[in-house]
């Protein structure tokens, strides 16, 4: 554990160091030569410890010093320097810290408890000592007891009235009392009354139900992916995520009141709305290539959160397929026995239907390419770290560029050619006919030859193995070459092994 200095006010010098021991055998009934080996090794370790921020270890060793020697005003002060460095570290931890990084051990209240408890039994043993007297005054500001604090500095300035640690210390206590007071005045003390009852978080877009109950709103929706009931009271909600309107005069309150804590709580729900430009949330279903539409019925609760912090973002997200077959590049494994493959799509949500029970009815399209560099669960869904994926252009690019747009013309014209015999073979199928309407209307310009090929390969229905090995492509002659012969094959009622 490491500890920056105290944010007190008081000075932190000479008066946050350890002293080094020096043995005294007055009174303490003990022979020299039975115990000072031992205690001088445990104040030795004990400083060393302190010296490199290992506050736990360095208490410990004090505390085995002061059973032996249990009114050395040495021992004492060390271990109530302890004991106040690491109060005022845990007090300055950030609730985020305190939630991603906990740590085990005494809460800082009960630290500077015993801190004080040592500094009144040195000010006993060393009522001439200026160290004493600011080493109690620290540990009764870390107890916010700030009027006791005031008299102890007072009772040392009357021991050395010229001290100038004493009355700098007492004027930077003044002004940090002032500011307190100042800054306190007219608003309520935060209480749990402000705080979500299921994240244990100050409120957030807050609902309020109708059977009188405030959550944040994403995690009642979220609870509700569950049961559609209240979480405290087991009321039955009807409520929909999209009619739903969060708390105005209550989260009014809470942004007035509280604006330091609101803005980490919007800090927080926004970095789980917006992943980044190289951050993707994952539906793993099924392999999407670019310029392709495909409908989504959303009904699984761990996919339900994820559509709902991605409608509140970008509204985009990585669609993969689980990877069940041997290709020759390389996949990342995941710890279950199931996991993504290495290459997918990002998709655009251009249609969102949220349904009374919660579940969503999507209309998405595929966007770009992307491989997986990372991936980890989160909240229950996926999300990983990728880098984007483009083909790679020829050497000779002015040639090869005239060369790729000639091939790419042709192909839409028997491309065109191909969709009206597919319309006639198709005349009693309504739902085919739908699709190649569908496929027609959605034909990109041949301008951008490497979007062409893809709608090209997507015309003909392909297994995933043969969709994710388009993707897996960074040739884009090959992929029209492919989508040409897989056009063919359709035509001829075959298929390529």
């Amino acid at each position: 554990m490491s500890a920056d200095a105290s944010s007190s006010g008081l000075p932190t010098d000479d008066f946050y160091d350890v002293e080094d021991f020096v043995w005294d055998n007055e009174g303490e009934g003990l022979p020299k030569r039975d115990r000072c080996t031992e205690l001088l090794d445990l104040v030795k370790n004990g400083n060393h410890a302190f010296r490199e921020n290992r506050m736990e270890e360095a208490i410990k060793c004090y505390t085995k010093a002061s059973n032996i020697q249990p009114s050395n005003p040495v021992i004492l002060s060390n271990r109530c320097t302890a004991y106040v460095r690491t109060s005022e570290f845990l007090k300055q931890r950030t609730p985020t810290d305190s939630e991603y990084r906990p740590l085990n051990g005494l809460d800082p209240t009960i630290h500077a408890e015993l801190a004080l408890k040592d500094a009144t039994k040195l000010v006993d043993l060393r009522s001439n000592s200026v160290k004493s007297y600011i080493l109690k005054a620290n540990a009764l500001i870390l107890l916010e007891k700030y009027d006791l604090a005031r008299e102890v500095i007072l009772s040392g300035l009357q021991v050395d009235p010229l001290s100038n640690a004493l009355q700098v210390s007492l004027q930077k206590l003044e002004k940090a009392t002032a500011s307190l007071t100042q800054r306190c005045r007219g608003k309520p003390e935060r209480s749990d009354d402000f705080d979500c009852t299921l994240c244990l978080k100050l409120l957030f877009e807050p609902v309020t139900t109708a059977c009188g109950h405030s959550f944040c709103r994403s995690c009642l929706f979220r609870a509700m992916d569950c049961s559609n009931k209240c979480p405290l009271c087991r009321t039955v909600l009807f409520i929909n995520p999209r009619t739903c309107s969060i708390s105005v005069t209550l989260n009014n309150i809470i942004q007035r009141n509280f604006p330091e804590d609101y803005a980490e709580r919007k800090a927080d729900h926004e970095s789980l709305t917006n992943f980044g430009y190289d951050l993707l949330p994952l539906f793993v279903m099924d392999v999407v290539l670019p310029c392709q539409k495909v409908l989504l019925n959303i009904f699984e609760p761990r996919y339900r959160l994820m559509v709902r912090r991605i409608m509140e973002g970008n509204r985009r997200m990585g669609m993969v397929d689980y990877h069940d077959w041997s290709f020759s590049f390389p996949v990342i494994l995941d710890s279950t026995a199931r996991f993504p493959a290495e290459f997918g799509c990002e998709v655009e949500i251009t249609e969102c239907d949220p349904l009374p029970d919660g579940r969503f009815y999507l209309e998405v399209e595929g966007r770009r390419r992307f491989r997986i560099i990372n991936c980890w669960d989160q909240d229950g869904y996926r999300v990983a770290s990728v880098e984007w994926v483009q083909d790679i252009l020829p050497a000779d690019r002015l040639k090869e560029q005239v060369d790729l747009q000639e091939m790419a013309n042709n192909a839409a014209k028997y491309a065109q050619f191909w969709i009206r015999r597919a319309k006639q073979a198709a005349w009693q199928d309504r739902r085919r006919l739908a699709e190649l309407f569908h496929a027609e209307a959605m034909m990109p310009t041949t301008n951008d030859p490497e979007l062409f090929s893809f709608w090209l390969a997507g015309l003909s229905n392909r297994r995933p193995p043969e969709r994710l090995e388009l993707l897996f492509i960074r040739d884009t002659k090959e992929r029209i070459s492919r989508g040409l012969i897989y056009m063919r094959d359709a035509e001829q009622g075959c298929q390529v092994q």
